[in-house]
């Protein structure tokens, strides 16, 4: 079977999936849209509309490859229903009617286990009690592959999700595919690998991967997303589309599997606990791999739940300096800020973009021309946030030489914090919605 990867996150391209359908004669396209943070603005969508909640660039993604998934034995397996699957379906069954073209929809729910919290959850990472947190907003499970099989075993040609975990939305086809038990852990450790290595698409290919003259790359303007030829022991070769851009090595592959891997001992996803230390990636030809060799250590307790909670408000406000001693300038102007009001705020801070903001310390031998002063602080009081902006905003005439293009800014802080929940707590159901011949079923 062949899968492949037509995004890696919310805001992906959309040409690499289309070239995928078009060109990659694929069993299943798999577009991955959700992380912690896309899950907890989406249910904040979700609160203010009932309607939304799904994926914001899911309309434009059904618009685009619902024509060409016509006459094709291809499935699309996606999360971008986030935190609203149901209305992302009937998103997609409104753009079938419109265009005219037959299509069912599988609906995967569960994720959402607000409801099924308690104020005395732990949270993992500050060893604080869920009842420590004001206004928990939001709570998303991780849910794994068995929560697809039963959309998989239907005739429906899309199948929408929500918190599915990203090397899930792999292993079930495989599963399904391959008629694996749930209990044949080393295949589903292989499967997984599968699944991890496609999650980022792009990434594989040398997104996020090159650097000019020490990791060069190829053709990234037309990087070419990968898929994977699998065998049903789980071996896979890893390939892309002829002619796109990008490349697919033993050096991309390497740094994708190391990514986001706390524990290449023991990978924990909802399906399995994957030991990915043994791996052998071979290169068989130009953009060509073969995996292999990833075994179980065992399956996880516990899912993993994403939580969002009201953190607050960042105010923020930039300008630039530019010229003889920028340095200086915007070094003063910073100081005159904080001065005036840096007491103010649970959190606050003095970036110069391009000498300091990232790493906190200056690596540069010699004073940039140009600088970009950010001033941000952290309150709970919305006056207090926009006061940052507006005392940068007067600096134009209250602050040192040559300012110029402030700009201000209240943001919500999303706050998201996990904890762990039994398997059985959650309720998983598959729905379905259909358009066929001017009816909707």
């Amino acid at each position: 079977m062949r899968i492949g990867v037509g995004t890696g996150f919310a805001g992906d391209r959309i040409e690499p999936a289309e070239i995928l359908l078009e060109k990659g004669n694929l069993d299943y396209l798999v577009l991955e849209c959700l992380a912690e943070r896309t899950i907890a603005l989406a249910q904040k969508r979700k609160l203010a509309n009932k309607n939304l909640g799904y994926d914001p660039l899911l309309e434009k993604r059904m618009r685009s490859l619902l024509p060409k998934l016509t006459n094709k034995k291809t499935r699309i397996i996606s999360n971008m229903g986030a935190a609203n699957p149901i209305a992302g379906a009937e998103k997609i069954i409104s753009i079938a009617q419109e265009l005219n073209i037959n299509v069912k929809v599988a609906i995967v729910t569960g994720d959402d286990v607000l409801s099924k919290l308690t104020d005395n959850y732990d949270v993992w990472e500050s060893g604080k009690k869920l009842g420590d947190y004001e206004e928990v907003l939001s709570a998303n499970a991780y849910i794994g592959a068995n929560a697809l099989l039963d959309a998989l075993k239907s005739d429906a040609q899309i199948i929408i999700t929500g918190r599915v975990a990203d090397p899930s939305l792999f292993v079930a086809p495989m599963i399904h595919e391959f008629g694996w038990s749930l209990d044949e852990l080393d295949k589903i450790a292989q499967g997984t690998v599968i699944g991890h290595l496609l999650e980022c698409a792009g990434q594989l290919t040398g997104g996020y991967f090159a650097d000019p003259g020490i990791k060069d790359i190829e053709g990234m303007a037309t990087l070419g997303f990968p898929f994977a030829d699998i065998e049903s022991d789980g071996t896979a070769v890893f390939s892309k589309v002829e002619g796109t851009g990008g490349e697919l090595t033993l050096s991309t592959m390497k740094e994708q599997l190391l990514y986001e891997v706390l524990n290449p001992h023991a990978y924990y996803t909802p399906d399995i606990i994957a030991d990915f230390s043994k791996v052998k990636l071979e290169y068989l030809k130009k953009n060509h791999i073969k995996v292999s060799g990833v075994t179980a250590v065992g399956k996880p307790e516990t899912l993993k739940v994403s939580i969002r909670y009201n953190a607050g408000l960042i105010g923020e406000g930039e300008i630039t300096y530019a010229g003889p001693n920028a340095v200086a300038r915007a070094e003063l102007a910073g100081e005159i800020i904080r001065t005036r009001i840096g007491h103010l705020y649970s959190d606050f801070r003095v970036d110069l973009i391009g000498l300091n903001s990232a790493h906190r310390k200056n690596f540069r031998d010699t004073e940039p021309y140009e600088i970009r002063l950010r001033i941000a602080g952290k309150t709970n009081d919305p006056s207090l946030a926009s006061l940052v902006g507006e005392e940068v905003e007067a600096l134009y005439t209250n602050g040192p030489a040559g300012g110029g293009g402030a700009r201000k800014n209240v943001v919500e802080v999303v706050g998201i914090i996990s904890t762990f929940i039994e398997e059985q707590e959650v309720e998983l159901n598959t729905l379905f919605k259909e358009w066929n011949s001017n009816e909707t079923v």
